[in-house]
């Protein structure tokens, strides 16, 4: 390339299924558009395109375009790839859905990343500038514990209003298997932290605005994970983060979490009865609803997240969910279908029992029921999710669960203030 030559434009696309009106403003900017964008050589022009705030500038000349796509995501992201590549400008897709479905990703792009981007990035733009463009780049399957990973490029996201942009992963990866998540099949069934110098280094240029870390289970490995919390005292932080319910058997660890400044941590409840209460990853010296209340004592918004729809709920489940949820007074609560994503062994055996309802990956939402039940009808499934949900997040519910969070009462207005939109605004 000439020294006089303009650099070569990098696209990165994050595709949004839907409007979000005024919650737009309180999203979380793409995790993996980041750590591609700080991936990528000085020597490149990044631009990011976030549908959620951004349209997509098809009219603009781009040496490569990068889509990003879960799999609700998909179909959104092959009509944004096929526009670009109807124009010239090659395509690169990546994530969750193409890794697990490569060969369907490959009908959309001139080129496909399966597994992490980072170790095969540079080689593929690399190849791209020498005419050299490789249908596929797999990523070698994460081994060991330890996680090297270049601090995330925040600046791409300047002139956007997010809840916050101070997000990062010390770790990656999930020892559980559960039939219903993709995690272990992306990033492995191990834990690898980065060093926890390096994970403190980055922090200590946030501002002491919310700080949110994208770990799928930040606290799975506490011999990893006290010193980061231990590191992070004093330097007044207020973050969130998700984790398992087994985090709260260890009281250090609780401790710990508290004083480093977290403010709310999401935890998988699942489901409150069956074969998937007290699911083993929640140990089992103490009830889903011990751990639950030992996390809110300790000053911490709870927020549990629910599936609705596993093959031993019948009817019953919803009622029960609204009691036990009674019980224990999490700050707040998510509420799920049952998704059988591509990839885990849920869709593997459903796919092959035939109950499927349909492939429309837009609709693989966790808002839509997708497959057939084993103990109720499809539109008794979804009703009974919406009615859930709607009881749960009536005023009188929300100053229920407020009364009994008395650390943070603000904090627990405002996150469930922003949880009643979307939750509200349902109909069966």
């Amino acid at each position: 390339m000439s020294v006089h030559a303009a650099p070569p434009r990098l696209l990165l696309v994050y595709p949004a299924t839907h409007s979000l009106g005024w919650a737009r403003n309180y999203q979380l900017p793409s995790l993996s558009l980041k750590q591609v964008a700080a991936a990528t050589p000085l020597s490149w022009h990044v631009t990011l395109a976030d549908e959620v705030h951004d349209t997509v500038p098809f009219d603009e000349k781009f040496t490569l375009v990068g889509i990003t796509a879960m799999t609700h995501q998909a179909v959104r992201a092959y009509e944004i790839a096929d526009e670009f590549r109807s124009r010239g400008v090659p395509v690169v897709l990546g994530g969750i859905h193409p890794t697990v479905l490569p060969e369907e990703a490959a009908k959309h792009a001139d080129a496909v990343v399966v597994g992490e981007a980072e170790p095969v990035w540079e080689t593929l733009l690399d190849d791209l500038l020498s005419g050299r463009l490789k249908p596929v780049y797999r990523a070698p399957i994460p081994t060991g514990n330890r996680l090297s990973v270049p601090w995330e490029r925040r600046d791409i996201f300047n002139g956007r209003r997010y809840l916050t942009t101070q997000t990062l992963q010390a770790s990656r990866g999930c020892p559980y298997s559960c039939p219903f998540c993709i995690v272990t099949n992306y990033f492995g069934s191990s834990f690898r932290y980065r060093d926890t110098d390096d994970v403190l280094a980055e922090l200590a240029t946030f501002d002491r605005k919310l700080t949110v870390f994208l770990d799928d289970n930040l606290l799975g490995d506490p011999l990893r994970a006290k010193p980061i919390l231990a590191g992070m005292k004093g330097m007044g932080l207020k973050w969130g983060g998700q984790a398992n319910l087994r985090f709260a058997e260890d009281p250090e660890l609780v401790r710990l979490v508290a004083e480093s400044g977290c403010i709310g941590i999401f935890v998988g409840i699942e489901s409150v009865t069956g074969a998937h209460a007290n699911h083993p990853k929640t140990g089992s010296r103490s009830s889903q609803e011990d751990l639950v209340k030992r996390i809110r004592d300790a000053g911490i918004v709870v927020e549990a997240s629910i599936i609705f729809g596993f093959d031993d709920h019948d009817e019953g489940i919803f009622e029960a969910t609204a009691r036990f949820l009674e019980r224990c007074s999490p700050s707040l609560t998510t509420y799920h279908l049952l998704t059988p994503y591509p990839g885990t062994a849920l869709f593997n055996r459903f796919d092959e029992e035939g109950r499927l309802l349909h492939k429309d990956w837009s609709r693989y939402n966790h808002a839509e029921v997708v497959y057939r039940p084993r103990l109720m009808s499809p539109e008794r499934l979804y009703r009974g999710w919406v009615e859930t949900r709607r009881e749960a997040y009536t005023w009188p519910a929300i100053f229920s669960r407020v009364a009994k969070n008395p650390h943070g009462i603000i904090t627990n207005l405002a996150y469930n203030f922003l949880r009643k939109g979307p939750n509200s605004s349902l109909t069966p």
